[in-house]
């Protein structure tokens, strides 16, 4: 049975390692994302001018008066002095070709006080520019940059999400790989060693020994000194990933569950977006009366349409503190964009069980509910993640050169005249 399951971890950990690596030192980068991407680019982020703040909705206008080429899909609600508004645009149609323009960016960096027009990027981009570099990490941490194909948008999202559900399973694996092996009968005179006495071994790193040994114990003892952890993290990948396809259909299986702004509605296809009929500053109005009414006292920060299923999604968080939040400060309120109804909402620990075990979800992923000492530990998982799988490639690469040099002799053995 132990040799069945050897195999087993050994094809999943092989069909999952790159991808173990590349979202390891993905993850342990991104933990940091907004504070790289500031120093990487100040020139964006940084703003000279000081005064009143012009509102957010002037500030859109003015972004799409600069380029009538783009509509704003995201505004910033709230400023910091010093500090650019963030916008993301997505392009109107084209009444030449009845096609969305053509565009290179879908980010706008905007001085809150003059309007001006700090800059502009794609953050979708596969790009190691130094403007590009946090966002393309990012990206590739969540879904490798795979494409939109065949109508689908979230083809990487599902590539992620299988290969955390292979990892999840594989961790189980080889938990149970580094258990000791039942005993041999002992001697009568001798007392025979107990389950964890024989078990101790696999969480140690022997000393003085080099080379494929000290790999293998480091793999070995990493991942158990690790294993809880790496089980958090490869399920809140799989639940992050696969959310609206397994997640959240498995949790309403088992526990009541709220349904989400998107369901019931249909979704129009890729590249075309629901016109709305209320605009941008109408429902932020609607959202902070309601707010209001619920005594919610944080101030909204971000409005974003969703386009393809048509509903306002009108986000509620301090800004100053987000970046030493638990990663449960993030309320939200949803609205259709066509009468204004509210339609749902998102507060942190509310609702039901299920819905308090789906928020957590992201924050545990990020170590966030653990504020800065979780971001450190998760930078430091990253890496452990890394290590652990081209630990393992290792160790397969040199058994698998060992057995095929024995067979090599074998076959030469065999052909030597006798």
């Amino acid at each position: 049975m132990r040799g069945f399951w050897t195999v087993i971890h050994r094809w999943l950990g092989l069909a999952t390692a790159l991808f173990l690596i590349v979202a390891g030192l993905t993850g342990a980068v991104i933990s940091w994302d907004h504070q790289i991407d500031d120093w990487l680019n100040s020139d964006l982020y940084e703003v000279d001018s000081r005064g009143p703040f012009r509102t957010p909705f002037a500030l859109a206008d003015a972004v799409e008066a600069a380029d009538p080429r783009v509509q704003v899909s995201y505004l910033s609600l709230s400023f910091e002095e010093g500090h650019s508004a963030v916008f993301f645009v997505r392009p109107r149609i084209d009444p030449a070709t009845g096609q969305p323009h053509r565009l290179d960016y879908n980010q706008v960096f905007v001085d809150p006080v003059t309007a001006e027009i700090r800059g502009r990027r794609d953050s979708a981009a596969v790009s190691f520019s130094r403007e590009n570099l946090m966002p393309f990490l990012r990206k590739l941490h969540y879904t490798l940059h795979v494409p939109a194909l065949w109508g689908q948008d979230r083809i990487g999202y599902w590539i992620m999400g299988t290969v955390a559900l292979v990892w999840l399973v594989d961790s189980f694996v080889a938990l149970y790989l580094t258990t000791p092996r039942r005993p041999r009968p002992a001697l009568p005179h001798r007392t025979p060693a107990g389950w964890w006495t024989r078990w101790k071994p696999a969480w140690l790193v022997r000393r003085g020994v080099g080379g494929y040994k000290l790999n293998f114990d480091l793999h070995r003892a990493g991942g158990l000194w690790t294993w809880a952890l790496v089980i958090v993290i490869a399920f809140t990948s799989f639940s992050l990933n696969l959310y609206r396809e397994v997640f959240h259909p498995l949790l309403s299986l088992v526990s009541k569950t709220t349904p989400g702004p998107a369901a019931g509605r249909t979704l129009a296809p890729l590249g075309s977006v629901v016109a709305p009929r209320v605009d941008f500053e109408e429902a932020v109005r609607i959202a902070r009366d309601e707010a209001a009414r619920r005594g919610w006292t944080t101030p909204p920060a971000g409005a974003f349409y969703n386009g393809r299923a048509g509903f306002y999604n009108i986000s509620f968080w301090d800004r100053a503190a987000h970046d030493t939040a638990d990663g449960m400060d993030l309320s939200n309120l949803y609205l259709d964009g066509q009468d204004g109804r509210i339609i749902g909402s998102n507060q942190p620990w509310h609702g039901t069980a299920a819905d308090v075990f789906a928020q957590l979800q992201l924050p545990l992923h990020s170590g966030r509910i653990l504020g800065l000492p979780g971001r450190i530990l998760m930078s430091f998982m990253g890496l452990a993640v890394a290590g652990l799988a081209g630990g393992g490639l290792v160790i397969w690469s040199r058994k698998r050169r060992a057995r095929l040099l024995q067979l090599r002799r074998r076959r030469d053995i065999a052909l030597a005249p006798s």
